[in-house]
């Protein structure tokens, strides 16, 4: 029986617009793409998820990968706010499955960085009943020990979890745990799947 709800925070509960937000500050074609292989797609990313480096190292390693773009990574760090922008109905969602009895929890790869310039898009929060993020454990996903941490810290069963995540790998990285995982498409999609597992 399905008892506690664990949802991922970036395209489940909120928009994680990365190339929204650098369109917005004119980058497109080459250049755009450029960007997103020096920071989004490189391995650094998910150090800077993990949060063990100081920013500045961060910032360098990611210069590093395309030097001939340090100013538009530069001021990509500098707008990374504006990539984080709350659904309209995330706090209300959850809510729905607070009222109905269900445990809810935050499992999401999130930087220190990011973290503290982008709370306020983050009020669905307070509704949950445990937050985890990647930057204060330094553990990312889809590694196995940020899962076994989160079911430690809250005393958590698996088989009564279920985890809504946008990514397949790191659904499946909970499934070996034997936590119930739907890989999120939309609040449709997800709704149906959760009503196949009894969760109303």
């Amino acid at each position: 029986m399905i008892r506690n709800i664990i949802f991922d925070v970036g395209n489940v509960l909120v928009d994680f617009r990365w190339e929204g937000a650098v369109r917005d500050h004119g980058l497109t074609g080459e250049r755009l793409e450029r960007l997103r292989r020096a920071t989004l797609k490189s391995p650094m990313w998910n150090e800077l998820d993990r949060s063990t480096l100081p920013d500045e190292e961060i910032l360098a390693g990611f210069i590093q990968n395309d030097p001939g773009i340090e100013a538009d990574i530069r001021r990509m760090w500098q707008y990374n706010h504006e990539m984080i922008r709350c659904f309209a109905d995330s706090h209300d969602w959850v809510r729905g499955f607070k009222e109905r009895g269900y445990g809810c929890y935050i499992l999401s790869n999130y930087s220190r960085h990011t973290y503290e310039i982008t709370r306020k898009e983050l009020e669905f929060e307070k509704l949950m009943d445990g937050s985890l993020y990647s930057f204060q454990v330094r553990q990312v996903k889809p590694e196995p020990e940020i899962y076994e941490t989160l079911l430690a810290r809250f005393s958590l069963k698996p088989e009564e979890c279920v985890f809504l995540d946008d990514s397949a790998a790191n659904v499946e990285a909970a499934g070996r745990l034997g936590i119930h995982g739907i890989v999120y498409q939309s609040r449709e999609q997800a709704r149906q799947e959760l009503a196949r597992l009894g969760v109303e």
